[in-house]
C-alpha cells in the first residue's frame, strides 16, 4: 500500500514539474530577425536589403541589394544604389509554425522577381564562380536546401545583421561536403560574394506597406 502511494505521489510531482516549469523542457526559439521598423521578419514577405557602406572621407552611402540583370537571367547579385534594388524573400530550410525569420538558422533567399524563359534560371540566390576574375560571387540559379543562407546580428552594432553563407552539397553527389558558414561581404566591384574583403552590414526594409502599396524611400 505504501509503495502504491509513494508511486502515485511521484507521479503527481513530475507531472507538476513538467507543467509548471515548461523552460526546463522546451529550449526558447532563437530571436527572431527585425526588420527596419523592429518589426519581426516573416517568410515569404518581400523586403528590400539595405547596406550603409562607408566611403573614402567618412561619407555614407545607402546601398540595396539588386541585380545585374532584371528580369532575373543568370544574374549576379550586387550592391545597387537605393533605386536600382530589387526586394527578396526569405525561406526557412526547417518548417516553421510562426512564419518567423530568426537569428542563425538555415533559409533560402530569393529574388521577388521576373526570370526569363531559360532552362535551369530560378530567382534562388547561389554561390557561383564568376569566369571574368571576381572569383566565387552570390549569384542565381540555386535549388531548394542545395543554397543555405543564415543571418546574424551584428556585433558592433546590433541595429544591423550579417548574412553568411553555409555550404551544403548535394547528397546525390557527395553526401558528406559540408563545412561552416562564413561571412558575405562585397567585392571591389559591388558584388556580393562569400569572404568577401569588405564587410556588409545590412537591415531589412518591408517592400509594401500594410495597404499593398510600395514603400516610400526614408533611407
Amino acid at each position: 500500500m505504501k509503495i502504491t502511494k509513494f508511486l502515485g505521489l511521484s507521479f503527481l510531482l513530475f507531472a507538476f514539474a513538467a507543467t509548471s516549469f515548461p523552460e526546463g523542457v522546451h529550449a526558447e526559439d532563437p530571436a527572431a530577425v527585425l526588420d527596419f521598423y523592429g518589426r519581426e521578419v516573416q517568410a515569404g514577405t518581400p523586403y528590400l536589403i539595405q547596406d550603409l557602406s562607408y566611403e573614402p572621407g567618412d561619407n555614407t552611402t545607402n546601398y540595396v541589394v539588386g541585380a545585374t540583370i532584371n528580369p532575373i537571367c543568370n544574374s549576379d547579385v550586387v550592391l545597387s544604389y537605393e533605386n536600382g534594388g530589387l526586394p527578396v524573400t526569405f525561406s526557412p530550410v526547417t518548417e516553421s509554425t510562426d512564419g518567423v525569420i530568426r537569428e542563425g538558422t538555415l533559409i533560402t533567399v530569393s529574388f521577388d522577381a521576373d526570370t526569363c524563359k531559360m532552362a535551369g534560371v530560378t530567382p534562388m540566390w547561389k554561390i557561383g564562380f564568376n569566369s571574368t576574375g571576381t572569383g566565387y560571387i552570390v549569384t542565381t540559379g540555386g535549388v531548394d536546401q542545395l543554397n543555405q543562407f543564415m543571418i546574424t546580428k551584428d556585433k558592433i552594432d546590433g541595429s544591423f545583421y550579417q548574412l553568411y553563407y553555409c555550404p551544403k552539397s548535394d547528397p546525390k553527389s557527395d553526401p558528406f561536403c559540408e563545412s561552416s558558414c562564413v561571412p558575405v561581404g562585397a567585392t571591389n566591384d559591388k558584388y556580393l560574394a562569400p569572404k568577401a574583403a569588405v564587410v556588409v552590414d545590412v537591415r531589412f526594409k518591408p517592400e509594401l506597406n500594410i495597404y499593398g502599396d510600395k514603400m516610400v524611400s526614408e533611407w
